[in-house]
């Protein structure tokens, strides 16, 4: 403070030794080519005096300007030397600037930390004010629109019109709308309003509740064939245990009493026999049937018991002729060809269980061609968008309306003979690879099943 005050004396002091210079020299009638100088160092001195005073307004407006403009990098110290009370002031001045640093530091990083959470979870997200602008969306809600960029909702209006009206009319409701996105998905839609400081935002909710109530049905069918299964193999086990022992009992002990025998006293009618004969009959029937049950029963372990896939890139062009060279020699008249969209396609899966899936199709497709037509199969594969997709077509007769909703049942057939478990194992491996296997069908036009990854 000492040095501020000295700084203001010799400024003042020079002020006026200028001002009194300026008058004698005045009153002397002196020429006014010597006044001159003394007039512009007299102004400059006054200037000086004055920014030297308010040199603490202006480092307190830089100090709000800053605040104000988040310029939290500017650092006060250029004038400590006047005096300890500058000093206390320059440095409460940057531990406020510090503090705003810091405090923005943790302001970005967690907006960082919630951005994260917002695009990982798999619930799609957005976000968008009262003029359908978009202010945040995550990767979650394109994949489920199939775009790749939403900036707007009119953006919405060339694949999602009705969807697009749907967010601009909708209001905060605890109960979700659904919207059908196409044949194979449909959403859950959950709008919420947000007043933020004083704007209106629109927070919105999108899950696709189709794979979900597929994956809850599948989980419901699977349960109710373990326990199936367990009962009817825990009751037939032990039917098929003492039918053997007693068809034994009749070969071992009773049969030898029913053959003809020389003593007449001895010989037992032949009526006896002939009973004996169809009570072992009866007892390998059902054991046999028996068997049989037990086998088909013990076929539907694989429905419950499919392995987690192995992921890796698979190319689908090596795929798809391999499954065609496969299905064509077992099946010579048929007319089986694949096509590509791209050489380079390629989808993440494994690929064993994709094979498996798409002989399964390919063979049903052989098998619902009628008597008297050439099987015609054709495989396909194609990218959309973030989407590829295998299409199995056939020639054949095509399903009925009320089947169709009905194929992917699990123990649901149209053939005379099959498990029914097939269609429903299909979708299921195509779950654990988050895709999706439906059906497009019309009677008498043929059959198209699509395979989207």
């Amino acid at each position: 403070m000492n040095q501020f005050v000295i700084g203001i004396g010799w400024r003042i002091l020079g002020i006026i030794i200028l001002t009194s210079a300026i008058t004698y020299f005045w009153l002397q009638e002196v020429n006014g080519l010597m006044l001159f100088p003394l007039a512009i160092l007299h102004v400059v001195i006054t200037v000086n005096l004055y920014r030297y005073v308010t040199s603490l307004n202006r480092k307190l407006t830089r100090f709000l300007e800053s605040v104000r403009y988040s310029d939290f990098a500017v650092s006060f110290r250029a004038d400590n030397n006047l005096g300890p009370s500058f000093y206390e002031l320059n440095d409460q001045f940057n531990e406020v600037l510090d503090a705003f640093r810091q405090a923005r530091a943790e302001k970005e990083a967690n907006l960082h930390y919630v951005n994260t959470i917002v695009q990982h979870v798999s619930v799609g997200l957005l976000t968008f004010d009262v003029s359908g602008q978009v202010e945040l969306v995550n990767q979650a809600a394109l994949r489920l629109l199939g775009i790749y960029r939403l900036r707007t909702l009119n953006d919405l209006n060339a694949t999602h019109p009705e969807l697009s009206e749907l967010l601009l009319s909708a209001k905060a409701s605890p109960t979700p709308v659904s919207y059908q996105t196409g044949a194979d998905g449909e959403l859950s839609v959950r709008c919420t309003a947000v007043r933020l400081r004083g704007r209106l935002v629109t927070v919105v909710s999108l899950q696709n509740i189709r794979s979900e109530l597929q994956q809850r049905e599948l989980d419901a069918w699977q349960n109710l064939t373990k326990v199936l299964r367990h009962e009817i193999m825990n009751s037939i086990t032990p039917i098929v245990s003492l039918a053997g022992t007693m068809r034994d009992i009749v070969e071992t002990d009773l049969l030898p009493f029913a053959l003809p025998s020389d003593n007449e006293f001895n010989a037992i009618p032949s009526v006896v026999g002939e009973s004996i004969n169809d009570l072992r009959d009866a007892l390998t029937t059902i054991e046999q049937r028996g068997a049989g049950i037990m086998q088909f029963v013990d076929a539907y372990r694989n429905f419950t018991t499919i392995p987690q896939p192995i992921f890796a890139d698979v190319p689908v062009e090596p795929l798809l002729r391999t499954v065609v060279q496969l299905t064509q020699a077992n099946a010579p008249q048929c007319q089986i060809a694949f096509t590509v969209g791209s050489p380079n396609l390629a989808i993440r899966a494994d690929a064993s269980q994709i094979e498996m899936v798409l002989l399964n199709l390919v063979k049903n497709a052989v098998e619902s061609v009628e008597k008297g037509i050439i099987p015609i199969i054709n495989i396909s594969a194609e990218s959309l968008g973030p989407h590829v997709v295998i299409r199995v077509t056939d020639n054949g007769p095509g399903i009925e309306p009320e089947a169709l909703e009905q194929i992917f049942i699990p123990f649901y057939t149209t053939k005379k003979t099959g498990s029914g478990i097939g269609l429903s194992l299909s979708r299921q491996i195509m779950q654990l690879h988050n895709g999706q296997l439906t059906a497009d069908s019309r009677s008498g036009a043929g059959s198209t099943f699509n395979l989207t990854f």
